[in-house]
């Protein structure tokens, strides 16, 4: 067996990942650089709380715009362009591991359009759980929610697998069981926020949304439930 070493260690990932990883790794690097004093003066240390006073998502606002009935663009973009702003550099490392480790099962089965569906999908469903499902001032930041919709499309790929081969289907959900398990104990030991109701959102929301978008998944659905 033989391999090409010239042959970029990223041709394996979807061109749809990396779209959505470029960004997010982009944007911090000129944080980082503001913040390190390299360039944009002494007011590049603010860079990052003026993006996200400008893009983070603000359950508060939300409500707002429901009671007054007026959705400005500036205010209702934030609700996709959250997820691409995150708290620092470790934020990060973590969102880009899960997105690109994630993105790639889901991308080698999915089309790029509906990698694209589940992650927004993800980030609008979270968003909105973390509004209507808590009451909190908290800004909604990082794109953990899109990330765990993309672990809820995975779920339900070893899903249908396991349906297929007559496996215990109750298996498919061992992921996110398990990473639900350590944030909770993290939350135990050393405190947590409410992000993880917009996560868990996300989750659902990959899940579900996978039954419309994934290969045949609808007429899969439907035919299946003609059977019962």
């Amino acid at each position: 067996m033989s391999s090409d070493p010239d042959a970029s260690p990223f041709n394996a990932i979807p061109p749809v990942v990396i779209a959505l990883a470029l960004p997010i790794l982009l944007i911090e690097l000129i944080f980082a650089v503001g913040e390190a004093g390299f360039a944009g003066g002494p007011e590049a240390v603010g860079w990052r709380l003026e993006a996200l006073n400008d893009y983070a998502f603000s359950g508060a606002l939300l409500d707002a715009m429901i009671q007054t009935g007026q959705w400005p663009l500036s205010e209702v973009r934030r609700i996709v362009t959250y997820p691409f702003l995150h708290l620092g550099f470790t934020h990060v490392i973590f969102v880009l591991v899960f997105l690109l480790a994630l993105g790639k099962m889901v991308g080698d089965i999915f089309s790029g359009w509906a990698v694209l569906v589940i992650f927004f999908g993800s980030a609008i469903l979270g968003a909105l759980a973390y509004t209507f499902l808590l009451d909190t001032r908290a800004p909604l930041v990082g794109a953990y929610p899109a990330v765990y919709g993309l672990i809820g499309a995975y779920t339900f790929i070893l899903w249908v697998q396991l349906g297929v081969t007559g496996g215990p289907r109750h298996q498919a959900f061992t992921l996110i069981a398990v990473l639900m398990g350590i944030q909770l104990l993290f939350g135990l030991l050393f405190g947590g926020g409410p992000q993880w109701v917009a996560e868990l959102a996300g989750f659902f929301a990959g899940f579900l949304l996978s039954f419309v978008v994934s290969p045949g998944g609808w007429s899969r659905v439907v035919a299946r439930l003609r059977q019962r």
